[in-house]
């Protein structure tokens, strides 16, 4: 059953509002918004990358239903949902310090790189990483 499938695609997220949401991912963490089309009255079909050399994108759902509604800034629990890496830690970090992004904690140096938690405008936890040279 090996190499049945290529690489993950996209990564669901539930958000209140569309435009707040392009707007912090981004404007404030520097995402690339890819597409973002209207699909009826009330969604959209809106995806993000990293960066164009990704092949992940999220994607962002309204969260219609109460349920969603409840899973909006917990969709991973009390876990992270998403590592983001970047080639400039400190320079990353000053970029979201400057624009409001919240931290879980102080930037940490572990095995593996430099690494911080931080929340986006919902409060779902991401770590950011500057991995190790190896």
């Amino acid at each position: 059953m090996k190499n049945l499938l290529g690489v993950i695609s996209g990564i669901n997220i539930f958000v209140r509002d569309y435009d707040e949401a392009i707007a912090f991912y981004q404007d404030v963490l520097g995402f690339e918004l890819i597409e973002d089309m209207a699909m009826g009255t009330e969604k959209r079909w809106v995806t993000l990358k990293p960066n164009t050399a990704c092949q992940t994108q999220i994607i962002l759902s309204k969260a219609q239903s109460a349920e969603k509604k409840s899973l909006v800034g917990k969709q991973a629990g009390s876990s992270v949902l998403m590592i983001l890496t970047t080639p400039d830690f400190d320079r990353t970090y000053q970029h979201y310090i400057e624009h409001g992004v919240t931290f879980s904690e102080a930037p940490r140096r572990e095995p593996y790189g430099k690494v911080v938690i931080f929340e986006d405008l919902y409060g779902n936890k991401f770590d950011l990483i500057e991995p190790a040279e190896r």
